[in-house]
């Protein structure tokens, strides 16, 4: 093995370390609230924080909307650990370092990750506010967190990607949704760098290429989930419509403003989805 990647090691084994020693109890699950959703986490019964800035190894998030913690505790009663915002590459951040919270999960020995994100609507039958099961994305980000040398005990060399996002959770999801009479989308994310929107053009390509939804997060963090083993449920908060849909300008606070219009909804449905996953084995995920 490298000297990479040993240090590598070393420094995931110092993070759980240092993780290890604040829990109280262990967590079962992992979620990553994206722009204007952390509110989530402020529903943690016997909640540990754990400032960004704080734990070994990890970066800091410098997105409005974005608290910047992780929060440990029960969720609908089910040990869960929370990242209360997210890294990005637009950030200025490497590839391991947008996804070592993940290789973290991992070593905590979390088997489900449930994303969230805010995303611009491609697919002309959204509005601001539909909520967007991922069935599917497209890396168009220009890189792959994967590259170069491969650890094996944290996954294979060229991991499969077909069933990227769990089809068994998506029907959980429905199921949930249906019984809050909670109207939800279903389509393919489109991943890119960012830090600036897309332009008419662009969006004009992507709806080509088959997305529904774009932003600029959520990819690398799901490659490398599947690549630790992790089943993931990806789910997009549509909070405005793309460059070019609608002719108007588009803004950050915007998608903070839409995405707080419609946190309760997806605040029950997250809720009831971990409430179902109780119920749910790893077995066939």
């Amino acid at each position: 093995m490298s000297g990479i990647l040993l240090k590598w090691g070393d420094i995931v084994n110092k993070t759980l370390n240092y993780i290890k020693d604040k829990l109280k109890i262990m967590p079962q699950i992992g979620l990553i609230l994206g722009s204007g959703l952390g509110v989530l986490a402020e529903e943690i019964t016997n909640p540990v924080f754990l400032p960004y800035q704080d734990i070994p190894g990890f970066p800091v998030s410098t997105v409005e909307g974005h608290a910047g913690r992780l929060v440990t505790g029960e969720l609908a009663g089910v040990p869960v650990l929370t990242m209360q915002g997210r890294f990005h590459y637009y950030e200025g951040y490497e590839m391991d370092k947008v996804t070592f919270p993940i290789r973290v999960m991992q070593g905590l020995g979390i088997k489900q990750l449930l994303v969230t994100n805010a995303a611009g609507g491609i697919n002309l039958s959204f509005e601001p506010g539909s909520i967007m099961i991922i069935t599917d994305h497209i890396n168009l980000m220009g890189t792959n967190p994967l590259i170069g040398s491969n650890r094996d005990d944290f996954g294979p060399r060229f991991p499969d990607m077909t069933l990227a996002y769990c089809p068994q959770l998506q029907r959980v999801v429905k199921t949930v949704a249906q019984d809050l009479q909670i109207t939800v989308k279903e389509g393919v994310y489109v991943g890119v760098t960012g830090p600036s929107y897309e332009t008419p053009a662009e969006i004009r390509y992507l709806r080509a290429i088959g997305a529904d939804a774009v932003g600029m997060s959520t990819v690398p963090e799901v490659i490398i989930a599947n690549h630790g083993g992790m089943s993931v449920l990806g789910i997009s908060c549509i909070t405005n419509m793309a460059a070019g849909v609608t002719g108007q300008r588009l803004n950050h606070n915007e998608v903070i403003e839409t995405a707080n219009k419609v946190r309760e909804n997806l605040r029950l449905l997250l809720l009831g989805i971990i409430n179902n996953l109780r119920q749910v084995t790893n077995e066939g995920l």
